[in-house]
């Protein structure tokens, strides 16, 4: 008679850990959830705010990586209560969406590889817009006056972007290492300004985020699949009316 006992205990104990466990991870998805909408934010706010980019798939995966991150903030907080509460519905839906949040990192994974490959034409075509509309937009100005200088760049490709739009062997002011009134003023050819190009540094600049992004998603992905498993473990065990507390 204390066989049968014993293995309930076992049972029970086993069933308590993946109470445990799965409440362990459902934080760890919170915090992962947090991380993905700072990151996602970051690489929204560095394309649609400041490049003012038309191209709607360029704002794509970062808006799919911003989704993301809150659903999960909300459903490990779910997930959370479930667990403690052993309650089957709360546990099943769990499981349930994190399955779907997994397909949807899936294809927002997808979506990042896609614009990675797009990032160049896009920010060339966006840059080259800009800079044709620099005298006769505010807007236009603003946003390539800000960008040169938060990203230390000038013109798209180069600094001699900017000789067709200015002239006089001149640059927006901008551009200047130390910015100063009237700086770029047939400041084209001195050491006064930044030549690199706005477009490759920015590329770099939003591959690594996104790059960052992905090993996030990896990363949370891995935690999403044992959390589908030990929910599933733990609805197995409230069906069958183990006592795990």
């Amino acid at each position: 008679s204390r066989e049968p006992e014993s293995g309930t205990m076992a049972v029970e104990g086993g069933m308590k850990c993946v109470k445990f466990l799965l409440f362990f991870f459902n934080f760890i998805f919170w915090v992962c959830g947090l991380a993905l909408i700072v990151i996602g934010i970051m690489v929204q706010v560095g394309l649609h705010q400041t490049l003012r980019i038309k191209d709607a798939s360029a704002l794509g995966a970062p808006i799919v990586i911003i989704v993301v991150g809150v659903v999960i903030f909300f459903i490990a907080f779910f997930g959370c209560c479930g667990a403690w509460k052993e309650s089957n519905c709360m546990v099943t839906t769990f499981a349930v969406l994190l399955t779907l949040i997994i397909i949807v990192e899936i294809a927002a994974a997808i979506a990042g590889y896609v614009f990675k490959d797009k990032a160049k034409t896009i920010l060339t075509d966006g840059f080259h817009d800009m800079i044709q509309k620099y005298n006769s937009s505010q807007d236009a100005m603003k946003a390539m006056d800000g960008i040169q200088e938060d990203f230390k760049c000038c013109g798209a490709m180069n600094a001699t972007d900017w000789d067709s739009v200015i002239g006089g062997n001149s640059v927006p002011d901008s551009c200047c290492k130390n910015v100063t009134k009237s700086c770029g003023k047939g400041a084209l050819t001195t050491d006064r300004i930044y030549k690199d190009g706005c477009v490759n540094i920015i590329e770099k600049w939003v591959k690594k985020n996104l790059l960052i992004a992905g090993r996030v998603g990896r990363s949370v992905t891995l935690r999403e699949v044992l959390g589908v498993i030990f929910a599933c473990l733990l609805m197995k065990s409230i069906r069958s009316g183990y006592e795990v507390m």
